[in-house]
C-alpha cells in the first residue's frame, strides 16, 4: 500500500455479528409482511392473517412517523432517547411487544416503526462517513480541485451525482494504494469508466456481459471525449481571453511608461546620457513583478501536470504576461517550420503519456470463478469497482476481490436484490450451483437464513403491482374493483408497512457482505459507506475493502 495514513476505525467482526443477531431476531417475525404477495392480498385475506389492527390505525401511526422522521432536531433527540431506553444491559434490544406470541400478528405499529428505524443502516452505527473516509485517503495531500466539470452536460442528474461521488472515492483509493488500473464490472454505458479515465487519468477496463452495452459504451465514450475536449477548449478560450485582455492593458501601460522614460532621458544633460545603461530602458522587473505574474498565472486556471496530460494544454504562456518592452520581441519567435516540429513533438509525447490513461470496454460474463488474465492481458495490481452491479454480480465482485491477488481493493454498490440467488430459498430442490448471491457470511450460512424473493423485492422498493389477471372482460374487472374498493385502505396500509420495513432487509444484505469481507484473512480494512443522496439514488451504500500489504 502506497500510503501510510490511518483509515477510519470500523466495527470488528464480533460487533457486526452481534448486530446481525439482533436484526435476525426482529426479522424472524417481520419477514412475513415483506414476503406476502400483493396479488393474493384480497383473495387470501392477507390483512386478517398478519395484522391485528385496523388499517386506519396503521396509516395514522406510519404517516405520523414519516413526518417525525423529517422533523427538526428536537424530534430526532426524542427518537434517540427512545432508542437508548430500548437498549438492555445485555446488548439485546428490548422493544415493546411488536407481534403477538400466539397468533404472530402485528399488534403494535408504534413499536414496529421504532424497531425498523433502529435497525436501519444509519442508526445501527455501522456506516463510515463519506467525507471522513475521503479525508483519510488524501492524508496530507491537498484536495484535488481540478476543473469544475458540469457532469449533467454529459449524463442525467441521477447518474452525474453517482459518477461524481464514486469516481472521487475510487480516485482516492487508487492514490492511497498507488494503483493506476481499475476494473469496472457491469460497466453498462461506461459513464463511470469514461470519467475515471478522462478526469483522473486511470487506466480503466469496463466489463459488461452485453455486447450492445459494450459497443454503445465505445460510441458514447468517443462522443464524451469530443464533448470533454470542447468543454476544455471553451475553458482555454476564456483563459486566453482574460490573458489577452491583461496583456493589452499591460502593453498600454508599458508604452506610456516607456515614452515618459525616454522623453525624460532625452531631456537630461549629455553627461547623464553617457551614463545610461540598457537597464534604464527596461521596466523594473523586480521580485514583486515576478510574484504578480505567478499569481496571475495561478488565477488563470493553469492545470496541474497530471491533468495537463489528459490532453489539456496550458491556457497561455508566460510571454503573454511579460511587459511588452521587457525583452526584444524577436527573442521569443520561432520559425514556422521549427514551431510546427515542436508542436508535433509535444503532441507525440502527450499521446504517449495518454496511452496509460484509457478506457477499454470489454464484453464478458463475469462469475466468481472468472479468470481475469484471460480477459485482460495486461492485468496488474488494480481496483475492482461496480456501480449498481445487478443481482449476483455484486457478491461475485467481492468474491473475486477475496480470491485474486491482483485485486488490491474493491468498491461495490449493488442493486436488484430481487435477482440474487438464495442458497436456502428452495432447500428441497436439487442444484449444482456452488456459490450463491445470498448469504455470503459464515454466520448466516450456519443459520441457513433465507429472505425470500418478495422480501428482497421490497428491499429494492420495487413493490409488486396489484394484479387481477390478464384477458378478463372489462365487466369482471369492474365488478372486482367495486367489490374491494371499500378495502383499499387495507392495501395502502399494508404497502406502507412493507415500505418502512424495506431498509431493514437491505441492512441484512449489506451486513452479510460486510461480514464476509471481515472474515477474509487478507482483508486489511473494510467498511460500509453511504455514498449517494438516497433521494437521488436509493441504492446509496458502497461496500469498500482493501487488502493487507504484501
Amino acid at each position: 500500500m502506497a500510503a501510510s495514513f490511518s483509515l477510519p476505525v470500523t466495527q470488528d467482526l464480533f460487533a457486526l455479528r452481534a448486530k446481525l443477531q439482533e436484526l435476525l431476531q426482529f426479522l424472524r417475525e417481520a419477514l412475513s409482511i415483506s414476503n406476502a404477495h400483493t396479488v393474493d392480498f384480497y383473495t387470501e385475506s392477507v390483512w386478517e392473517q398478519l395484522i391485528d389492527l385496523p388499517p386506519e390505525a396503521v396509516l395514522g401511526v406510519l404517516r405520523k412517523s414519516a413526518v417525525e422522521a423529517e422533523a427538526e432536531a428536537e424530534a430526532r433527540v426524542s427518537e434517540a432517547r427512545l432508542l437508548s431506553e430500548a437498549e438492555s444491559p445485555s446488548g439485546i434490544t428490548n422493544f415493546p411487544k411488536i407481534f403477538c406470541e400466539t397468533s404472530q400478528k402485528l399488534m403494535s405499529v408504534e413499536a414496529f416503526a421504532l424497531a425498523v428505524r433502529y435497525y436501519s443502516v444509519q442508526n445501527l452505527g455501522i456506516c463510515t462517513p463519506f467525507e471522513q473516509l475521503l479525508t483519510a485517503l488524501r492524508g496530507s495531500q491537498k484536495q484535488r480541485t481540478g476543473e469544475n466539470v458540469k457532469l449533467d452536460e454529459f449524463m442525467n442528474l441521477k447518474k452525474s451525482h453517482e459518477v461524481k461521488a464514486m469516481s472521487e472515492l475510487i480516485s482516492g483509493i487508487a492514490d492511497y494504494c498507488g494503483i493506476k488500473q481499475v476494473i469496472d464490472l457491469g460497466s453498462g454505458k461506461g459513464y463511470l469508466s469514461s470519467f475515471l479515465s478522462l478526469k483522473y487519468g486511470l487506466k480503466v477496463y469496463g466489463i459488461d456481459s452485453s455486447n450492445t452495452n459494450t459497443h454503445g459504451a465505445e460510441e458514447r465514450n468517443r462522443k464524451l471525449k469530443k464533448h470533454w475536449k470542447a468543454y476544455h477548449t471553451r475553458s482555454k478560450l476564456d483563459a486566453n481571453g482574460l490573458a489577452l485582455k491583461m496583456a493589452k492593458e499591460r502593453k498600454v501601460q508599458d508604452e506610456i511608461k516607456y515614452k515618459v522614460d525616454i522623453e525624460g532621458q532625452c531631456n537630461s544633460s549629455p553627461a547623464n546620457q553617457e551614463k545610461m545603461s540598457t537597464s534604464d530602458f527596461l521596466p523594473d522587473f523586480s521580485d514583486s513583478v515576478i510574484s504578480n505574474i505567478r499569481a496571475q498565472m495561478e488565477n488563470l486556471h493553469v492545470y496541474s501536470h497530471r491533468e495537463e496530460n489528459l490532453c489539456f494544454e496550458n491556457a497561455f504562456s508566460l510571454i503573454d504576461l511579460l511587459p511588452i518592452n521587457a525583452v526584444e520581441p524577436t527573442s521569443f519567435q520561432t520559425p514556422k517550420r521549427k514551431m510546427s516540429e515542436a508542436n508535433k513533438e509535444r503532441r507525440k509525447m502527450t499521446s504517449k503519456s495518454n496511452e496509460s490513461n484509457i478506457y477499454s470496454p470489454l464484453t464478458s460474463f463475469i462469475t466468481a470463478d472468472s479468470e481475469l488474465h484471460d480477459i485482460i492481458k495486461d492485468l496488474e495490481d488494480c481496483l475492482m469497482v461496480g456501480l449498481h452491479t445487478c443481482g449476483d454480480l455484486a457478491p461475485n465482485t467481492l468474491r473475486i476481490f477475496a480470491s485474486k491477488s491482483e485485486i488490491k481493493g474493491v468498491c461495490s454498490v449493488g442493486c436488484c436484490y430481487h435477482l440474487l440467488s438464495e442458497e436456502f430459498e428452495n432447500p428441497h430442490k436439487e442444484s449444482t450451483q456452488e456459490k450463491w448471491g445470498f448469504p455470503m457470511c459464515q454466520y448466516l450460512k450456519e443459520e441457513r437464513w433465507c429472505c425470500g424473493r418478495n422480501a428482497r423485492m421490497s428491499a429494492c422498493l420495487a413493490l409488486e403491482r396489484v394484479a387481477v389477471g390478464q384477458g378478463l372482460p372489462e365487466k369482471v374487472i369492474m365488478d372486482y374493483y367495486e367489490k374491494y374498493k371499500p378495502r383499499m385502505n387495507e392495501l395502502e396500509a399494508f404497502n406502507m408497512l412493507k415500505v418502512v420495513l424495506a431498509p431493514c432487509i437491505e441492512t441484512l444484505i449489506l451486513l452479510d457482505r460486510l461480514c464476509y469481507l471481515k472474515e477474509q484473512e487478507d482483508t486489511a480494512w473494510a467498511a460500509l459507506v453511504k455514498l449517494f443522496d438516497p433521494v437521488k439514488s436509493p441504492r446509496c451504500y458502497a461496500i469498500i475493502a482493501l487488502k493487507k500489504q504484501q
